[in-house]
């Protein structure tokens, strides 16, 4: 059976509206929850909307929730934190979590949270190469950390490049987060197959996991077709569960 998970997104909203979004959705039946990590509105509405910073809210998700099997960021932008201190930083909300933590990780995108926020602006080329750098220190220091995770701690890597992105997706992570309709994932996922053959990997040890939009049952069947294991929903404020309800019943 495909999984189902909510990304509940933290802008436009209170922190209160918030929380009570997240507790209802972890009443649901979902598989996993999720935030974002960017410190402005990335998508939609507008730029001077409320908006909260994600792994606070995740660590508070952590510790209010105990129903959901996975909590994690979807995705944490690779060049806003030291690699190491994001590891413990993981390792920390898998403790408060019960050892339900993901450590979801791309190349980050949102050049406004670099100029507000003081880090150096990047390109995307050497957003990719600060990610390629973070993720072996990522893993050696989850296995140096006293105590380690208490769960498996799987890595989830966000993104759709084919030649650099996709390539660590198969050296690294044991999750994999794209979008787009059937045609994009099945292609996606092809790449993926080619570098884990590549490498000499499994890839049926890297599960797919697909953001959508709406839980829609056609869109569901295609997307299953094309490979995903476990589909994303974006839940925007005012928490409308009746959707999460929708993508539960369409599992």
């Amino acid at each position: 059976m495909v999984k189902v998970g909510v990304q509940i997104h933290p802008q436009n909203t209170t922190m209160a509206a918030l929380r009570a979004g997240w507790q209802g959705v972890d009443a649901l039946g979902v598989d996993s929850q999720w935030t974002w990590d960017h410190f402005f509105p990335p998508l939609y509405g507008a730029a001077d909307e409320a908006h909260f910073e994600g792994w606070q809210i995740l660590s508070a998700m952590a510790v209010t929730t105990s129903n959901v099997p996975q909590i994690g960021m979807l995705v944490t932008g690779g060049c806003y934190r030291n690699p190491d201190l994001l590891a413990d930083m993981a390792r920390t909300v898998d403790h408060l979590s019960g050892g339900r933590a993901v450590l979801g990780i791309g190349s980050g995108w949102m050049e406004k949270d670099e100029l507000e926020y003081g880090y150096p602006v990047r390109t995307p080329g050497q957003r990719l190469d600060a990610l390629a750098e973070a993720l072996p220190r990522i893993r050696r220091r989850l296995g140096l950390l006293q105590p380690g995770p208490l769960g498996r701690l799987p890595i989830l890597i966000g993104g759709q490049g084919e030649r650099r992105t996709l390539r660590l997706v198969a050296e690294y992570a044991d999750m994999w987060n794209g979008y787009g309709d059937a045609s994009t994932i099945r292609a996606k996922n092809a790449v993926i197959d080619r570098w884990c053959a590549e490498i000499g990997r499994d890839p049926a040890e890297i599960e797919r996991t697909i953001w959508i939009e709406r839980a829609d049952p056609q869109l569901i069947r295609s997307l299953v077709d094309a490979g995903a294991d476990h589909l994303i929903l974006g839940l925007r404020a005012p928490y409308d569960l009746r959707e999460v309800e929708r993508l539960v019943a369409a599992r």
